[in-house]
């Protein structure tokens, strides 16, 4: 039997990839990788967070989006918009409480406060 699948990295279409690598970089608490341009920057971890530019905008939700566990969702989220995140709708559900969010290109994300 083969060796189950890894996630490699979750990559990004953007507009400018080394803006974009910093935002994630700092909400994440990484590091971007040496080399990044406008068009082409990674940020190191595991999984790897990758950033590439396309010359078209984003026009829709996401279909997929990313869940971030925090401990203080108020701090996180003030941070997050602190960073360039614009916050939107709060939301407390079957005992998780998050707060979705978008990133300054408009690609959602959640953070998230895990039930106990």
């Amino acid at each position: 039997m083969s060796a189950p699948h890894t996630i490699a990295s979750i990559t990004f279409d953007c507009s400018d990839a080394a803006s974009l690598a910093r935002f994630w970089a700092q909400l994440l608490g990484r590091e971007v990788a040496a080399g990044a341009t406008s068009d082409y920057a990674s940020v190191d971890g595991d999984p790897a967070f990758t950033f590439i530019a396309v010359p078209e905008d984003k026009r829709a939700k996401n279909r997929m989006h990313l869940d971030i566990a925090v401990d203080v969702l108020a701090d996180a989220v003030v941070r997050a918009v602190e960073l360039g995140a614009e916050q939107g709708e709060e939301f407390d559900e079957d005992g998780y409480h998050w707060v979705t969010c978008a990133d300054p290109e408009g690609n959602e994300f959640d953070l998230v406060v895990l039930p106990s």
